[in-house]
């Protein structure tokens, strides 16, 4: 099992991003139980006991994001919310604090409604901060929260170094 070694802002994008490119190659997560099962326990969600279940919703939902986030549509996100919703209440013992209780049609459903949930509240908030990676080989997304807003790679460590150093060789180049 190989897991992205990357976590983002938000469960939104950390599902949008459970596929990536490795040396070319487009990697899946899911594509083992084992990778469903640690993407849930990094996010603290359940599911472990449906994996199969959860896998199947998660890959819908991560579908659905995406073709928001790519401009194709909110249908499918919109049917992946139809399978929930936040029920605001306050706790009886003390202190009386609110919280919001996630209620789903069915339990496989929790983590990738939740993630749905998050990506509309991401683009109430802050619509303008959502972005691409800017390396066109790459398909990962991420929240700017970088204090100008200017962030343009989903890791300096990965893209935005490899496009530094393509830079860097082109004007050796062009150079010499």
């Amino acid at each position: 099992m190989r897991v992205r070694p990357l976590r983002g802002e938000s469960v939104a994008f950390d599902l949008a991003n459970t596929v990536w490119t490795e040396h070319g190659v487009l990697v899946d997560q899911f594509d083992d139980l084992d990778g469903v099962q640690a993407w849930l326990d990094d996010h603290g969600l359940p599911g472990g006991d449906e994996p199969e279940r959860v896998r199947d919703r998660l890959v819908e939902a991560r579908a659905a994001l995406r073709a928001v986030l790519d401009g194709r549509g909110p249908e499918r996100l919109n049917a992946v919310l139809g399978h929930g919703s936040r029920r605001p209440l306050i706790r009886t013992g003390e202190p009386h604090e609110p919280y919001e209780l996630v209620v789903v049609d069915e339990a496989a459903w929790h983590a990738a409604w939740l993630a749905a949930a998050d990506l509309v509240r991401i683009l109430r908030e802050r619509p303008e901060r959502v972005r691409k990676c800017a390396n066109p080989e790459c398909v990962l997304w991420f929240l700017d929260t970088s204090k100008n807003g200017s962030r343009r790679w989903c890791s300096m460590e990965a893209c935005g170094n490899r496009a530094k150093v393509g830079r860097f060789n082109q004007r050796q180049r062009t150079a010499g």
